[in-house]
């Protein structure tokens, strides 16, 4: 299981552990020799190390793997109380909760409701061969043939997620005059990432981090709040599960922080990701291209007839949303197009807006682990240049989360080109222009920035002591 969590999870530092992943290596085996000098190591780009003796000639270092009796509980897992998180979340338990509904009597019944990400609706049309919508509709027939009441988008979510990052980037910009960690802002809405910043770094990166909560986590605060009101039904009454293309989305949704004491509910009771869901229409014998289309369902009752998405890749396009913004809201500057500067990969990528020559915004995207890593470095030695980076776990992003389908006979690298050209084709929707999204600030939230806004879409973290070492224990 470990394998499927993205990379920066699975290599937090943890005590509890479980099993070993199978990226699971120490990282170089050198072999010594006392009769020779000291040597360095160096690390190219390419995380492969070499050994460098004092005439300068190196030497490639070899990977030493380990088995589960060399391993020392280092790094490389989930722990113990989060695999069985995980455990309560899988579309077994979806088909549980289903099955209970159907022998209960009506007033016992839970409303059950369904929150697809758009990035696994992409992978599932590429695995089906359909298009977008059409996907959507024939898997909002199939969910709700299997007892499911709504079948929601987080797109719409999503537009919550990017208005409200926007709005705090912009007083974090007027305060880093008097705190120096209000920037740079790093984004938020990857759990694999915000795992290892508190796990790993703890207080030190936490106060860069958003507060805003992810597109998954606002429509878990939509469906249990704003939806059950209009439902007429108490929280607990609705069981909201969410189609992701990561695993640690499912940790996402076990925080404490997203559990209701008062009713004893979480938000988002049941995260499944897309392979999950593909495993669920073979357990039940149906081929989602053989199911007819039906309408989508909206938070507020109107039935959708297009599917829309939002500019800037497939991680939810933070980067472009609040640089676009920034620029015009603190400099007056409408930026028209995006120009992205490739770094050390095209997974770390920067934008800058100059005016006259001086540098007035500068934001990055830093996805997969080495980046995350470098990131960090650069955050630690006080020499990151930048205002904002969109931080993603996986190499490529959410569109390449874990969770995602693997299709048979592609190659990895046509797979995701095919997926992402798949989610790239959608209309690029503006969230200040969503008439959904403006009639929710104003009736149920109170307005844009307001305190009610602020504590429904808006969430903390937390550093994670670390236990006793494993190599401490005496035995």
């Amino acid at each position: 299981m470990a394998a499927r969590f993205s990379a920066a999870l699975q290599l937090t530092e943890l005590d509890d552990f479980i099993a070993p992943a199978q990226e699971c290596i120490k990282p170089v085996k050198v072999q010594k020799n006392p009769t020779k000098a000291a040597a360095r190591i160096r690390i190219e780009a390419d995380g492969s190390y070499f050994q460098v003796n004092q005439d300068g000639e190196a030497e490639k270092l070899e990977k030493a793997k380990i088995t589960l009796n060399d391993c020392l509980a280092c790094s490389g897992c989930i722990t113990s109380a989060e695999t069985v998180l995980v455990r309560q979340q899988s579309h077994e338990e979806l088909c549980k909760v289903l099955a209970l509904n159907k022998a209960a009597a009506a007033h016992e019944q839970k409303l059950v409701v369904v929150s697809v990400s758009p990035q696994s609706r992409a992978s599932l049309a590429a695995r089906c061969k359909l298009g977008l919508l059409e996907t959507a509709q024939k898997l909002t027939t199939f969910l709700k043939g299997l007892g499911v009441h709504h079948v929601f988008d987080t797109t719409f979510s999503r537009n919550f997620s990017l208005l409200e990052s926007q709005q705090e980037f912009v007083r974090r910009f007027h305060k880093q005059a008097e705190d120096k960690k209000a920037l740079p802002m790093l984004a938020s809405a990857c759990p694999g990432w915000i795992c290892y910043a508190e796990k790993t770094h703890g207080s030190f990166i936490i106060p860069h981090i958003s507060t805003t909560k992810s597109p998954q986590q606002v429509m878990g605060s939509l469906v249990k709040g704003y939806f059950a009101e209009q439902q007429h039904l108490p929280p607990d009454r609705i069981y909201h599960v969410t189609v992701m293309p990561c695993y640690d989305k499912k940790l996402e949704a076990s925080r404490p922080d997203f559990f209701s004491q008062e009713y004893q509910t979480r938000d988002v009771d049941c995260v499944i990701t897309t392979g999950e869901v593909l495993k669920l229409l073979e357990q039940e014998g149906v081929s989602l291209s053989d199911l007819d289309p039906a309408p989508l369902d909206t938070m507020l009752g109107r039935a959708a007839e297009e599917l829309s998405s939002h500019r800037g890749g497939g991680s939810g396009g933070y980067l472009e949303h609040i640089f676009r913004h920034a620029a015009r809201e603190l400099f007056g500057v409408h930026v028209a197009s995006i120009h992205y500067k490739p770094l050390r990969n095209k997974d770390f990528q920067e934008v800058t807006l100059e005016r006259d020559g001086e540098v007035l915004l500068q934001f990055a995207l830093a996805y997969g682990f080495r980046n995350i890593q470098n990131l960090v470095q650069k955050l630690k030695r006080g020499k990151c240049p930048y205002h904002y980076v969109e931080v993603m776990a996986c190499p490529s992003g959410c569109l390449n989360g874990g969770g995602q389908i693997k299709l048979e006979g592609e190659s990895s690298k046509e797979e995701l080109q095919q997926v992402e050209r798949l989610y790239e084709s959608l209309r690029a929707e503006i969230p200040e222009e969503n008439q959904a999204v403006r009639e929710l600030y104003e009736h149920w939230l109170g307005g844009w920035g307001s305190d009610r806004a602020l504590q429904v879409l808006h969430t903390q973290y937390h550093a994670v002591e670390r236990a006793s070492s494993a190599l401490s224990i005496k035995w």
